[in-house]
């Protein structure tokens, strides 16, 4: 598949010529604009015209861009006018892969991606048990035991055992969930009303973790927490249908705020269940979607079947809304659990290569739906095996269908990649989802996963990506990881880990890559070029502007910069307050 984005520039020269080139003609001094930005360092990200100072917007939409003189004439009585003060400008910022009802739910609940160590988790729910009643469920999110201070003991593969927690919280279900979402951690009333016991067998896809003894210690990976989800599903169920839609619209307007606070003004959601669409359909239609959202689909394949078809939405509540993609159906887990499907078994867990979470033959069929209707797949693949099964699967389809052209379907993630398959991105046309930030919280501990030649080889290679001819991706994956476009983009163009060292130094992104990656790349990905990504006469008026010039700063202080203002359609909706 070819990528026409080179085609973008030269299009827009005509428009743009006539808007700004003639303005000595007196072109266009008809429109008052209802927001100007002016006295402004703005880059376009369009070949043609990469840096101006000023541009206008009319309703939802920017009518021009210039110099401040240019955009002089575009200003009337009813106009509001922006001194940038020299400040950067840039296209809204989109994060290209998220989990939105899951970032607005987790802010609702324990955060636990700064604990230190499993001890202070287990201050934090007893805490917690102190303010709830008996029988009431405690969630929480973030942990990651490679990151803790100090390894628990005793522990299972360098995990904890669940009787310390079970022992503060004996009559409330604990449901934990790694950081990565691919596992989670849960107490012994959790387990018990879960009916997961000794005797419990592992599902495929899932795995318990048990002692020696073989009783479970708490940890259930991938779809062996389907019991626990389905059980806090019942207990959730038991609220009434206005109780589920007011904390519904909490999660939106949460979720969004938290986006929108760092600059976000589209956010790709790479799975979400009927009930989460329609709901998103209604508030579209109420005109309340605070930012753009493209969502993708994450239902079994024998539902989508029937419902695909309705289902399919573009452009939806004056572009708030996209639905037009399947994902993020995992094929694997993730590294961080050993979950990962890798084609050699892990370094440091010789026993496994990974899961394959989603069978494979379930992945097909819903990639022969979304070519028959007209869908993108997103489906994950960390692990170099997975992506190699995805590769083989997208590329049977286009050969099947040769009729269907211009797919961009993607790898989500896709943090291992033999060299073997790097050729068939570009070859392909397929998109690796990258999150520009896992390299830097990966870095520390990836090398024991993989081992050292390997993970130099395979791991996280996002410049051989880019260099390859593949179109790269960025995002943060949120609530994996904070979303923060401004650590993904400094992690994406050094790699500096906490202690200072760099990981993989000769895959650095430059910064017009990844700048590139957060705009014009994230919205190809999702058929949005002509809509977004760069500034340009006639596209949305989605602006992200910065404290700090993010593309010439000195690197250590790029993790510094503030976001000003977020413009969504020409309408402010963030504002830094000093």
């Amino acid at each position: 598949m070819k990528r026409p984005l080179f085609m973008v520039p030269i299009l827009l020269v005509f428009v743009f010529n006539n808007i700004i080139c003639q303005t000595d003609n007196n072109q266009g001094s008809n429109v008052q604009a209802d927001l100007v930005l002016r006295n402004g360092k703005i880059v376009t990200v369009e070949d043609q015209w990469p840096h101006v100072s000023a541009l206008a917007i009319k309703g939802d939409r920017i009518v021009a861009i210039g110099g401040d003189r240019d955009i002089l004439k575009f200003i009337g009585k009813e106009t509001e006018v922006i001194d940038l003060n020299g400040r950067l400008a840039i296209p809204g910022l989109i994060e290209g892969h998220g989990h939105f009802y899951s970032l607005g739910a987790s802010l609702m609940e324990l955060e636990l991606r700064y604990a230190k160590n499993w001890d202070a988790i287990i201050s934090l729910v007893a805490a917690e048990v102190e303010k709830i009643k008996p029988g009431t469920w405690i969630i929480g999110r973030g942990w990651h035991q490679d990151k803790w201070d100090v390894k628990p003991q005793p522990n299972v593969e360098g995990l904890p055992l669940h009787h310390k927690l079970s022992a503060v919280s004996p009559q409330n279900p604990v449901f934990l969930s790694h950081t990565s979402g691919h596992g989670v951690f849960v107490n012994q009333a959790a387990m018990q009303v879960a009916g997961i016991t000794r005797r419990s067998v592992d599902p495929p896809g899932g795995e318990i973790i048990r002692d020696e003894r073989g009783e479970p210690i708490g940890m259930l990976r991938e779809y062996a927490a389907q019991p626990v989800r389905d059980a806090l599903a019942t207990y959730k169920a038991q609220r009434t249908t206005k109780e589920i839609d007011a904390d519904m619209r909490r999660q939106v307007a949460l979720a969004s705020q938290y986006a929108i606070e760092n600059g976000i003004t589209s956010f790709q959601d790479m799975g979400s269940t009927w009930e989460e669409l329609d709901h998103l359909k209604v508030m579209a239609t109420e005109g309340n979607l605070p930012i753009r959202m493209y969502m993708a689909i994450q239902e079994p394949a024998s539902e989508m079947a029937e419902k695909l078809a309705d289902y399919r939405l573009v452009g939806y509540g004056n572009n708030f809304l996209t639905i037009r993609c399947i994902g993020e159906k995992v094929l694997d887990g993730a590294l961080g659990t050993h979950g990962g499907w890798l084609l050699e078994p892990y370094a440091d867990l010789p026993r496994s290569s990974g899961l394959n979470v989603t069978p494979v033959k379930e992945i097909q069929y819903s990639a022969e739906l979304a070519i028959t209707h007209d869908y993108q797949m997103a489906i994950q693949g960390i692990g170099d095996r997975a992506a190699r099964e995805l590769f083989n699967i997208y590329e049977g389809q286009f050969k099947i269908h040769p009729e269907k052209q211009d797919h961009r379907w993607r790898i989500e993630h896709a943090q291992v990649t033999h060299p073997d398959d790097l050729p068939r991105y570009a070859s392909l046309g397929v998109i690796p989802g990258i999150q520009g930030i896992f390299a830097c919280s990966d870095g520390p501990w990836v090398v024991d996963r993989l081992g050292i030649e390997r993970t130099k080889e395979r791991g996280y290679i996002f410049r051989s990506m880019a260099e390859s001819g593949a179109l790269i991706m960025n995002g943060t994956d949120p609530p994996v990881e904070e979303i923060s476009p401004i650590a993904s983009f400094h992690c994406s163009i050094t790699r500096e880990l906490p202690d200072g060292s760099i990981f993989q130094p000769e895959q650095r992104l430059t910064r017009e890559q990844a700048l590139r990656s957060y705009t014009i790349n994230n919205a190809f990905a999702a058929f949005e070029e002509d809509l977004k990504g760069s500034l340009t006469p006639g596209k949305l008026a989605d602006i992200t502007v910065l404290s700090k010039d993010i593309m010439t700063v000195p690197e250590d202080e790029i993790p510094e910069t503030e976001i000003v203002y977020t413009i969504i359609g020409g309408k402010v909706k963030y504002t830094w307050n000093r």
